[in-house]
């Protein structure tokens, strides 16, 4: 049975105060896996309580809850999830091009600040419905987390320029065919973010590497570039509870994960803003900071 570490020595990588995980999911009882999507995650359910010990662990303040794809369109996990979490957590919910302005209204009250599109098998909404989804975001402020294959970002880069809400392409891009930092599809993502609105989020970096870990070398190189060229548009995610992983084998250590990945980012200065500034900026966050959360 799959166990999920929740203690034990901390990161060497002091994360600062106020620091933001934006890409995890969470589960609690009673909200069963919907068809379309992958079961459950194994083992205990990660639900709030493990995720506390996580963030005291590490050294987290606040979260962004993203809504996982056994749930599909349905949110009332996450919305179950955010009344549980209180006021450190915000959410990212799927919806489409159907849901109504009253449900709309329904899921903001809730904590929802953005949507999110996954256009890779399991996911609930893809790249077909992103000009709808990204209407309805624009119109109220919220943000759009945006995963698909990023070797095929050429294809997709005029239609990413033209987005109207702030958006983060999620997972390392999860270039699944391979870049370099000298790559077409890495300067598609340097154009991206100088249109003002992309952000690039270090999050699961072992679902796309083909090196590996525990240096994730391929990865890290494109990334430390992307970093150096944009460090105000770079944000992190631990991807707790790394839901891919179906055995004990297969679950990353998160400490040594942690330090891998931010060890991307070029000292302090850059740190904070990837964990704590970029996220409020990206996510709207800078009230729920003020107001001592």
């Amino acid at each position: 049975m799959l166990v999920r570490p929740l203690s034990g020595p901390s990161p060497e990588t002091k994360l600062p105060r106020g620091s933001v995980d934006t890409q995890m999911h969470m589960y609690l009882p009673g909200f069963p896996s919907i068809p379309g999507g992958p079961g459950l995650p194994v083992g205990a359910l990660p639900d709030a309580d493990q995720y506390r010990q996580f963030m005291a662990w590490l050294g987290i303040d606040r979260v962004i809850i993203t809504q996982g794809n056994a749930h599909q369109r349905d949110n009332e996990n996450l919305i179950a999830c955010l009344a549980e979490m209180g006021d450190v957590s915000r959410g990212v919910c799927v919806v489409d091009k159907t849901t109504s302005e009253a449900e709309l209204d329904r899921l903001s009250a809730a904590g929802i600040i953005g949507a999110r599109i996954m256009d890779l098998p399991g996911g609930a909404v893809g790249l077909e419905e992103l000009e709808a989804i990204d209407a309805k975001a624009a119109a109220r402020g919220w943000m759009l987390a945006v995963q698909f294959d990023g070797s095929n970002i050429l294809d997709h880069e005029s239609r990413l320029a033209r987005l109207k809400s702030r958006w983060v392409f999620d997972h390392h891009g999860k270039f699944f065919a391979g870049v370099t930092p000298d790559s077409p599809q890495i300067d598609a993502v340097k154009r991206l973010i100088d249109g003002g609105k992309c952000w690039f989020k270090f999050a699961g970096v072992y679902e796309s590497s083909k090196t590996g870990g525990t240096d994730y070398a391929d990865v890290a190189a494109f990334s430390k570039v992307l970093a150096a060229y944009a460090p105000e548009r770079i944000v992190w995610g631990s991807n707790w509870p790394h839901n891919l992983a179906r055995e004990q084998s297969q679950y990353p250590d998160d400490v040594a994960l942690t330090d891998t990945v931010l060890g991307w980012l070029a000292g302090e200065d850059a740190l904070h803003q990837a964990l704590v500034t970029n996220p409020q900026e990206l996510y709207g966050l800078s009230v729920w900071e003020a107001e001592g959360a």
